[in-house]
């Protein structure tokens, strides 16, 4: 019943996706060489998953009343639907056995040749107008991970992470509801189901995860956004909960300006023209993935094993338009490894919790790629 319904879902959203594709394919904007071309989305604040796609189309009512809308001038292209393939070249693994009481456990080091996997997400409006809205979006993400030395590798997680990828499917719903002319409040919720399930066996939904981001924010002009909240989120491997910092800015010649979500990502922004950007900044990455522990590879007592995986992408991304709304994608950096840690079942540690991991790891930090093909928001 679950898969048939999750199916139902599934093919409606392509459909609906499809159908606004459709619609929006029918006039091309982006042709107009005047100012207005830079007007983009707001980076609102986000749970566990990049909330950059949300745009609001808010309009200023006709009375006497008067809203903001989520639009800032020259903000880098909102993608509605995006297709894109990650690579990581190689680098060591160093992986504990599952740990004794006191902690003590020799370490193993394996050597990853790749990290790599598709990305997909996609976003569109449900309800617009000048005083709410709300968008539903979706996303897929998975990482293989291939090691020279296939057979046979030296404990679980290694064995765990080869034969089975990681994998997170994402739903989120983001609200962008003004108060006037000036303020304005955001509220995003993430749902995912992340973990080394296969596509053919789905992951039971009573292991996921949710995330919530709630923030109070001022629009002070066309060129200048910033806002306040606080959010539960993953991105740093396990749950926690942290203020968040939302700072939208560009400069009075379009040229260049700032899009932050603190700490999630910070980005300079450099505009060359309408259709070429560049991005120099970081983006922080993470999720809590159920390991289904086959044949009780990290023993009968974990029966949740979760891997708690965060990392930092410092990285430049370029942006430039193909044709019409389709734009490329290209980023490269280093991603420095945060957490690779293995926890037994879903509890809150916090910045003072001193529960044990089942098993303390470390990744090397290699280079990183990122291309992908995205129809954006006119």
């Amino acid at each position: 019943m679950i898969k048939s319904t999750l199916k139902k879902i599934i093919l409606s959203s392509f459909f609906c996706i499809g159908m606004m594709s459709s619609a929006i394919a029918q006039t091309d904007t982006t042709k107009k060489q005047n100012k207005d071309d830079d007007e983009g989305a707001a980076d609102p604040a986000g749970g566990g998953t990049d909330l950059s796609q949300f745009q609001g189309e808010v309009q200023e009512a006709t009375g006497t009343k008067r809203y903001c809308t989520s639009k800032i001038f020259g903000i880098s292209p909102t993608k509605l639907i995006s297709i894109g393939y990650d690579y990581q070249l190689g680098y060591n693994m160093n992986t504990s056995f599952v740990l004794d009481k006191d902690n003590n456990t020799p370490v193993r080091t394996e050597k990853v040749s790749r990290t790599h996997g598709l990305r997909f997400l996609a976003n569109f409006p449900v309800i617009s107008n000048n005083k709410i809205t709300v968008n539903i979006g979706a996303s897929y993400m998975e990482s293989h991970y291939a090691f020279e030395n296939k057979n046979p590798l030296n404990n679980q997680l290694s064995d765990a992470v080869q034969n089975n990828a990681l994998r997170s499917t994402n739903v989120n719903f983001t609200i962008f509801k003004p108060l006037n002319i000036k303020n304005f409040l955001l509220f995003n919720t993430q749902h995912e189901v992340n973990g080394d399930y296969d596509l053919t066996e789905w992951q039971p939904l009573s292991y996921m995860k949710h995330s919530i981001t709630a923030l109070y924010g001022w629009k002070k002009s066309d060129r200048l956004q910033y806002g306040f909240g606080v959010a539960r989120t993953y991105r740093v491997g396990e749950v926690n909960y942290i203020p968040v910092v939302l700072y939208n800015f560009t400069s009075e010649n379009r040229k260049w300006g700032i899009e932050a979500l603190f700490p999630a990502r910070v980005h300079y922004r450099r505009t060359f023209n309408p259709r070429s950007i560049l991005l120099l900044g970081y983006e922080l990455e993470g999720n809590s993935y159920r390991l289904q522990n086959r044949n009780n590879e990290f023993g009968p007592t974990n029966k949740d094993v979760e891997l708690r995986r965060s990392e930092l992408r410092m990285r430049a991304v370029y942006e430039r338009q193909l044709s019409g709304f389709i734009w490329l994608s290209v980023q490269a950096g280093l991603r420095y490894n945060a957490r690779f840690q293995v926890d037994n079942g879903e509890f809150f540690r916090g910045l003072f919790g001193d529960q044990l991991y089942v098993m303390k790891n470390t990744l090397g930090n290699p280079l990183y790629f990122n291309v992908s093909l995205n129809l954006v928001s006119p």
